[in-house]
């Protein structure tokens, strides 16, 4: 990895999911610190069986007491502040402050990711990279995120429609999101939404993404509207996917599914960003062999990338072995592509991977699949040996860790069988 530090600042800054300006983040987490202790409400029962999966096992106990000691000692960025949480109790006071609020907007200093904000010095210490592998803390991080879900799915959390600085209904919100390119009703107090999930998950109007080439099936789509993070050829049945270089492992990232079946194959990923379409489209025509779903990792990263001040964004290879994803196999009409499997991975809060299609189902090129609850994260598809015989220009990434990389737009021509 490059030591350059304005490139890994601009890498970690992927999807604006986190701001790019770092001293965003601390005003963000000294503002949220403040205002749960002021609040200084009762613990959630979630906050509180979290409390007590700490302190009744002597190893959590361990690990959430030394990563807060470990985080002075890692070197904060110039001008990045010092605001750091002092110990798991902080912690869990700020957590329990935030499963009641939605995302606001900022064009500059969004936080995407607040848990993610709150643990991103502790996740990259020793004893943070141990805790967040641990099925034990991602069991409860699952229960967490479904409190929050829950509050996201909510008439509650419509409080961030508005037509404020950092509300969505702000001129410069919708700039920036685009809405004209989507269904709402601009008549209607919150557009027509009926939760915060809602808007998040809009749909767009008919004609704004067009098939590429309907009628042709050698003609593979973009899955996702999702910015290149990687295309690699020739993936191994398993690899040392914890490197640098996070190869991909086919083992591991498909859980053992079909994996002979794509050795020697071609893995594209490509990461969503915050203000885009979460929806997923089938690449191909074809039929829904399977679905699977994997409970992983939701604050883990790799440690060989060094420190990433958004959290797991730089370690997107990585995650894509052990975190919280789905797997969708679809037999392609084109004999020639085959099977391939489309794979959205969570990243941090972005983990609830709904599937809306089943085994047996026929799709057409192009028709939805699936979406991302709260969040865009990332995804892969998975090609057999020889299924691709190029790519479009634009699916390649550019710059470190796909910095640089332009969105692919959803259903327009991204490779050739």
């Amino acid at each position: 990895m490059s030591s350059n530090n304005s490139s890994i600042a601009l890498a970690g800054r992927l999807g604006h999911w986190m701001p790019v300006d770092t001293k965003a983040l601390n005003t963000w987490l000294k503002k949220t610190m403040k205002e749960a202790e002021k609040k200084k409400a009762p613990f959630h029962p979630v906050i509180k069986e979290f409390q007590n999966m700490i302190e009744s096992d002597p190893v959590m106990k361990m690990y959430f007491t030394l990563m807060f000691e470990e985080q002075p000692k890692i070197p904060v960025k110039p001008n990045s502040g010092d605001v750091v949480i002092k110990n798991y109790m902080q912690m869990l006071r700020i957590i329990n402050h935030v499963l009641g609020t939605a995302p606001e907007f900022n064009n500059t200093g969004m936080i995407g990711f607040p848990i993610n904000a709150i643990l991103d010095y502790p996740m990259i210490t020793k004893a943070g990279q141990a805790a967040f592998l641990s099925e034990k803390v991602n069991n409860m991080f699952k229960k967490v995120l479904a409190v929050w879900t829950k509050f996201l799915d909510s008439p509650k959390s419509l409080y961030v429609l508005n037509s404020s600085k950092t509300g969505w209904k702000s001129p410069a919100a919708q700039k920036a999101l685009n809405m004209n390119e989507f269904v709402y009703d601009p008549k209607k107090q919150y557009w027509g939404f009926k939760s915060w999930n809602d808007f998040f998950i809009r749909e767009f109007k008919p004609g704004q993404r067009p098939v590429s080439e309907p009628n042709d099936n050698t003609i593979v789509v973009s899955a996702c509207e999702a910015a290149p993070f990687s295309i690699s050829t020739n993936v191994k049945k398993d690899d040392a996917f914890w490197v640098k270089s996070q190869p991909y492992s086919l083992e591991q990232m498909l859980n053992g599914q079909h994996v002979d079946y794509f050795v020697g194959g071609t893995v594209y990923q490509a990461y969503l960003s915050a203000k885009n379409y979460h929806r997923w489209h089938s690449p191909t025509d074809g039929v829904i062999k399977e679905v699977h779903f994997v409970d992983g990792t939701y604050y883990a990263e790799s440690a060989r990338v060094g420190f990433d001040d958004a959290g797991p964004n730089n370690s997107q290879g990585y995650i894509a072995h052990v975190a919280t994803r789905a797997l969708i196999f679809i037999e392609s009409t084109n004999k020639k592509l085959g099977m391939l499997c489309v794979m959205p991975v969570g990243m941090a809060e972005v983990s609830s991977c709904v599937v809306t299609v089943k085994p047996g189902q026929k799709v057409k090129k192009g028709s939805q699949i699936g979406y991302f609850q709260f969040g865009g994260s990332t995804h892969c598809v998975v090609f057999k040996k020889g299924a691709i015989a190029s790519f479009q220009n634009t699916a390649y990434p550019k710059g470190e860790y796909g910095s640089d990389s332009k969105i692919v737009p959803v259903n327009s021509h991204l490779a050739t069988t």
